[in-house]
């Protein structure tokens, strides 16, 4: 119960929901283009990747002096997970 408590708690913050469903349409990218596409510093969305990283959601690369980041879906929690963020309306936008 402590993991699964863990988990929704690391899926439930606003910018990492973004980070997810950016990750969920893409499968993998960059830093620079996650932080781009979410109009956030890069400083932050690489503090949210690392988190989802550390936590068994994406696997990191270097390429140079860029850390490109790519989604594991063989968890079933991810696997629901894409499901739910993927299907929520919020407000009038679609996701």
């Amino acid at each position: 119960m402590e993991r699964k408590a863990k988990l929704f708690s690391l899926a439930g913050d606003p910018t990492r929901l973004r980070v997810l469903e950016f990750m969920f349409r893409e499968g993998s990218a960059c830093v620079g283009e996650i932080a781009e596409a979410l109009g956030c510093s890069v400083a932050c969305v690489s503090h949210h990747l690392q988190i989802l990283r550390d936590n068994g959601f994406l696997e990191s690369e270097k390429t140079g002096t860029s850390v490109c980041y790519t989604l594991l879906r063989e968890s079933e929690f991810t696997k629901m997970l894409e499901k739910l963020v993927c299907s929520v309306k919020v407000g009038n936008q679609k996701t």
